[in-house]
């Protein structure tokens, strides 16, 4: 009989939850080391330029300025087409906004001023600003001497998240600004369509969209007493950017250590955005160098979700058995060759339904726009707005419930995924089972006029990635584990129930240590819903290996097999005679003797790869009303329900729920960043960019979902990803429930629905 589990499942504040809410925590722009020169970027201030010169002159004579820096006093070798390896503008400006120098000074107020005496002499080019008109032959060039394709670097991390065996994936060469593309399927696509008793299509477009977490980017680095460069920032991996660094500047990594700053919010934005800046200027200028992004500069000039125009055509027969599904996809690859997400598009495009068919086509293309980021679940909820709208459309034409009609469809475990791999258990049925007995469900069909209720269903793939960890006794019996995460969803304290469980002391004698760079185990960034799944293994196998070490010690004080003795609320005890145990903290103490001690010091260690991702899905129920006259769209109901595995924490799961949702309604209604045709951004602050206020986000109801992942610690997946990917379908198929109209362009802001309605209401000619 499995015994019940004591401290993973209970709800618990985040360890860092205090110091965040009272100001105690200091971010990466509190840092201040002495003798900190503050540095601020000279902007681009149009899309596509040739640099002519850059004047630095009256910069530099102003008081308190140290240098202006350009492209070539960084000495990054060998300059790449990455946006990390040209943090400065080297002979084309290629975004309205892109930096194309440093004012390095004394002063935060110094360097601000200097920035606009620093004169930037440029050659205007035709700018490529529309993605779809960037493809056409003889469309100005995005750059004029062509990057490479992606390979080795940060984007090669997260190929690795997509790699397998999907049939026919093939890398398409540079034909203008188009530079990288990739086309897989599996049956026959075309006879698999016109077999289908319905078929449904459409062109599904998606902005760019900026992460906008609380804190802006900001990064600090220093050259250390014995030489080493040091940088510490406000970012996802010490690992990545480490080599990144050492890559970039051609140092030996065990010469470079990075320290993540506390964070105040990611969401996938914080990879690589100012390291090599300040790490070149520190090297540069042999002293420390900080750079703090305001606001305006944090919207213009960091890397965000990328845009996409999807045009997707799907089939099934007249039961409702999805047949095949084509796509073509375009990607906006912004200005540099890296972090474009087609390379995935067949996992996500697909959803987590069966299909006999498939046939996705790819392209990534590129325009004078930012350089392209991750975004909590990257190009997932566009794909999901795609797919999950023809869903619904192809079951009103069908006239079969969407939830049976989805039910009816949902990948079973040995399905085979887009890549060929099969699909693991997932808890996609039990989500719906759970959207169909919800109250907002029920209540769909006694809406007044103007309402209506939509569903969608979403799934994150997953990520499989190996990790180490060490876990520690203390003299007082306590736990110190040791790991090299980046803390940015409060997942120290889902660590903590993981080692607090496996070792058999109480959750709060657990403290969960994130080591910087040069001490750290080798740890996976912190994206991707990489680090309940991946590092949380190894933190298992670490307690494990503590708790066998100790219960060894302990069976030869005792005079007793390690095998007759269990530790349970941080007592050793044999078992069947719990009162004759002894406490862990007795036992540590005596071990802690550093003189006359036998027994060495009780340290365990894991490291830990999976076989197979696990997959988590999210589905989100949303009640609407649109004011037919205006286009507005009011929230009056939500829901969110997940399959998490095992929910190690149910606050913290619940709280990621809720966060993704509020992020889909941002997606789905208000947040795009808008290029005029010259490229310049018009939505650079957020009295521009539109975030969703509390007043416009209705109580949301978060209910989960437990189907265990094999290979996952206590059963749990990672669970960041998966609740904002269905969000602005179901925020679709609402609206088109109360209207009947389908907007099929994200975000469905106000103008945008109130055309869709005039268009509907208008008279058609002949």
């Amino acid at each position: 009989m499995t015994e019940p589990l004591r401290y993973v499942g209970m709800r618990r504040p985040r360890a860092d939850g205090r110091d965040k809410v009272t100001g105690a925590t200091r971010y990466a722009a509190d840092m201040a080391l002495p003798g900190t020169l503050h540095a601020r970027i000279v902007p681009a201030l149009y899309a596509h330029a040739h640099i002519r010169s850059i004047e630095t002159d009256a910069a530099l004579a102003h008081p308190g300025v140290r240098a202006v820096l350009t492209a070539a006093d960084l000495s990054i070798r060998p300059p790449g087409s990455e946006r990390h390896l040209e943090p400065l503008a080297r002979d084309e400006v290629v975004f309205a906004g892109q930096p194309v120098a440093l004012v390095v000074a004394e002063s935060e107020a110094a360097a601000a001023d200097a920035v606009h005496l620093v004169d930037v002499d440029l050659e205007l080019l035709q700018p490529a600003i529309d993605v779809l008109a960037a493809r056409r032959p003889g469309a100005p060039l995005a750059r004029s001497t062509h990057p490479s394709t992606p390979g080795a670097g940060v984007g090669a991390e997260h190929r690795a998240l997509g790699s397998g065996d999907g049939a026919g994936q093939a890398a398409g060469a540079a034909a203008g600004n188009q530079f990288d593309s990739l086309h897989e399927h599996r049956g026959d696509i075309e006879a698999a369509l016109g077999s289908s008793a319905v078929i449904v299509s459409g062109r599904y477009e998606a902005g760019w969209a900026h992460q906008a977490p609380i804190e802006p980017q900001a990064a600090t680095a220093w050259i250390d007493h014995d030489g080493s460069l040091v940088v510490s920032a406000s970012m996802q991996g010490i690992f990545l950017t480490r080599d990144e660094l050492a890559r970039a500047f051609g140092l030996p990594i065990n010469r470079v250590r990075v320290i993540a700053a506390p964070s105040g919010g990611a969401f996938g934005v914080k990879q690589l955005a100012l390291e090599t800046l300040v790490a070149g200027a520190a090297l540069r200028l042999r002293r420390p160098v900080r750079l703090v992004l305001d606001r305006r500069d944090d919207l213009a000039i960091s890397s965000p979700s990328q845009g996409l125009v999807i045009d997707l055509r799907i089939g099934a027969d007249a039961q409702g058995r999805l047949e095949g599904i084509k796509a073509h996809i375009t990607y906006d690859s912004g200005a540099f060759a890296e972090d474009s997400w087609h390379w995935f598009a067949p996992r996500l495009i697909t959803g987590p339904y069966r299909w006999p068919a498939f046939d996705v086509t790819a392209v990534a293309v590129h325009t004078n726009r930012f350089g392209t980021g991750n975004y909590r679940a990257p190009s997932g909820p566009p794909g999901a707005f795609a797919l999950e709208s023809l869903i619904d459309e192809l079951a009103h034409r069908l006239n079969i419930d969407p939830i049976a009609l989805r039910q009816a469809n949902i990948a079973r475990a040995g399905d085979p995924m887009a890549d060929g791999k099969p699909w693991p258990r997932i808890g996609a049925a039990e989500c719906l089972d759970q959207v169909q007995a919800h109250p907002i469900w029920a209540r769909r069909r006694q809406l007044p006029h103007g309402e209506g209720v939509g569903i969608a269903i979403g799934v994150w793939p997953g990520s499989a990635q190996p990790a180490a960890a060490s876990c520690r006794l203390e003299p007082d019996g306590a736990l110190t584990v040791v790991t090299g995460i980046v803390d940015i969803s409060g997942a120290t304290s889902s660590l903590a129930a993981i080692a607090a469980e496996t070792f058999g002391v109480p959750v709060d004698q657990v403290t969960v240590v994130a080591a910087d760079s040069s001490t750290a185990p080798a740890t996976p960034s912190s994206n991707a819903s990489a680090t309940t799944y991946a590092v949380g293994p190894a933190v298992q196998a670490a307690a494990a290996d503590a708790r066998e070490r100790l219960l060894r010690v302990a069976a030869d004080m005792l005079e007793i097999e390690p095998g007759d003795l269990e530790i349970v609320d941080a007592i050793v005890r044999p078992r069947g005679s719990p009162a004759a145990g002894r406490p862990v903290a007795d036992l540590a103490r005596s071990l802690s003797d550093e003189f006359d001690s036998p027994y060495p010091p009780i340290e365990g260690h894991g490291a830990t790869s999976h076989t197979v991702r696990a997959p988590s899905v999210a589905a989100h129920l949303a009640h609407v009303r649109v004011d037919e006259e205006t286009g507005v769209v009011e929230l009056l109901g939500y829901a969110v329900i997940q399959d998490v595995g095992r929910a190690l924490n149910p606050a913290l799961v619940e709280g990621q729920m809720t966060g993704a949702a509020v992020q889909s309604i941002g997606r789905a209604l208000f947040e795009e960043l808008i290029h005029d045709e010259h490229g310049q951004l018009v939505t650079g602050t957020f009295l521009d960019y539109a975030l969703p206020r509390a007043t416009m986000v209705p109580a949301i109801d978060t209910r989960i979902v437990e189907v265990p992942a094999p290979e996952g610690p206590f059963g749990a997946r990672g669970i960041g990803e998966a609740p904002v990917v269905a969000g602005p379908a179901a925020v679709a198929n609402a609206i088109a429930a109360a209207t009947g109209v389908r907007v099929r362009q994200l975000p469905m802001t106000a103008p945008r629905v109130w055309a869709a309605l005039r268009a509907q209401s208008r008279p058609r000619s002949g």
